[in-house]
């Protein structure tokens, strides 16, 4: 039974900076790719950021470039998203998503993409 954890979420203010972390169990970590994935109220779930199996590879959304960084720490199992310079717009439940195919050096951007989910981490960015 795989399992992804997230936390590291909360209210913070136009400007300031959270890590979200994503602890994976159930199966080995560093053979799958991994994403997050945000839903805002009212909106549908929108691809954050992904990584590939090893690290080598990310991609991000359009919205979070420059500003979100997307990692993983295969030795711990975890997944990792520095937000900084968050912005209101920002505000949603943060979901760490994983991939079901091993050994993929692509990065996939569409939530379709993703089999295993998290409970998700509500994110607050006040003005």
């Amino acid at each position: 039974q795989v399992q992804l954890q997230e936390s590291g979420g909360g209210l913070v203010q136009a400007g300031d900076s959270l890590r979200l972390s994503c602890a994976a169990s159930g199966r080995t970590f560093s053979t799958y790719g991994m994403g997050w994935v945000r839903q805002a109220p009212e909106n549908e779930r929108v691809f954050v950021a992904g990584i590939n199996f090893n690290g080598s590879g990310t991609r991000y959304a359009d919205s979070v470039k420059g500003r979100f960084t997307i990692s993983r720490d295969n030795a711990k199992n975890t997944m990792y998203l520095q937000m900084n310079s968050l912005r209101p717009d920002d505000t949603a439940v943060y979901y760490c998503a994983g991939r079901i195919t091993p050994y993929d050096s692509s990065v996939y951007t569409r939530k379709m993409d993703y089999y295993y989910w998290g409970q998700g981490t509500q994110v607050t960015v006040s003005s």
